[in-house]
């Protein structure tokens, strides 16, 4: 519980952040500020259709990031299920047209970090995708243990944007090198795939540690590897407060 309501919280400054950095230019027309966030290389003048899928991603992103966090909510799923399946349909709905939107924007104009960054965020699009279906096809074949699973995988995913972000901040606590402007160091090449695939491993790890017949070895695994979350999250998250 206290990793949920961890990053829930750290969710929605996600989404302030997001507001503030990315949404708020569509709306007074600077969009050339997008080059001047996190990543840069994001807005182009001369390839529209590169900024409607990236615009399309932030957007969305933001929205599926709330709708994950109240999704989350014990309250909202055992006394207004009718409620939950609804936020649930929209949550799943914004999570796929979040990763269309990224994976738009690496087919229309490619990532900063070339052919490596392209695959690794390529296929945490692809996985995004897969979960959603998943999570919503299990739902409707009333299969709610594989569906509570994907939809656990599905947030696992969610998360991962924020999560990239406060590793980043984290790494410029310790200056081991690795890190370069187009994104193309050692470290770089690590975290386009590393903000995505330990976050399901973990929660492998808790699903399987939920399971009756789990070992007392796997339950340990599971509860060490939320420690070490829970640590990561409040850390990245105090780096990236200091930083709005």
């Amino acid at each position: 519980m206290v990793l949920v309501a961890l990053l829930s919280v750290s969710g929605l400054q996600f989404v302030l952040y997001i507001a503030l950095t990315y949404i708020a230019r569509l709306f007074d027309g600077d969009l050339d500020r997008w080059n001047g966030g996190f990543l840069p290389g994001l807005y182009s003048p001369e390839n529209a259709g590169a900024t409607g899928s990236i615009g399309l991603h932030f957007v969305t992103g933001a929205v599926v990031m709330v709708l994950g966090c109240v999704q989350l909510i014990p309250v909202i799923r055992t006394r207004w299920p009718v409620v939950h399946r609804w936020i649930g349909r929209l949550y799943v709905a914004t999570a796929i047209l979040t990763a269309i939107g990224g994976l738009g924007f690496i087919v229309l104009q490619r990532t900063v970090g070339g052919i490596v960054m392209d695959i690794g965020f390529g296929l945490y699009g692809l996985l995004m995708i897969l979960s959603a279906v998943q999570a919503i096809r299990y739902a409707r074949a009333r299969d709610f243990d594989r569906h509570r699973a994907w939809a656990v995988r599905l947030f696992a995913l969610v998360i991962a944007s924020w999560l990239y972000r406060m590793q980043y901040g984290l790494s410029t606590l310790v200056d081991f090198g690795g890190r370069t402007t187009d994104f193309r160091g050692w470290f770089d090449y690590t975290m386009d795939f590393f903000f995505y695939l330990p976050n399901l491993a973990i929660a492998e790890l808790y699903l399987r540690a939920r399971r009756m017949n789990s070992s007392a070895a796997m339950r340990g695994a599971a509860v060490a590897a939320l420690l070490v979350s829970v640590a990561v999250v409040a850390g990245g998250a105090y780096v990236q407060l200091q930083r709005l």
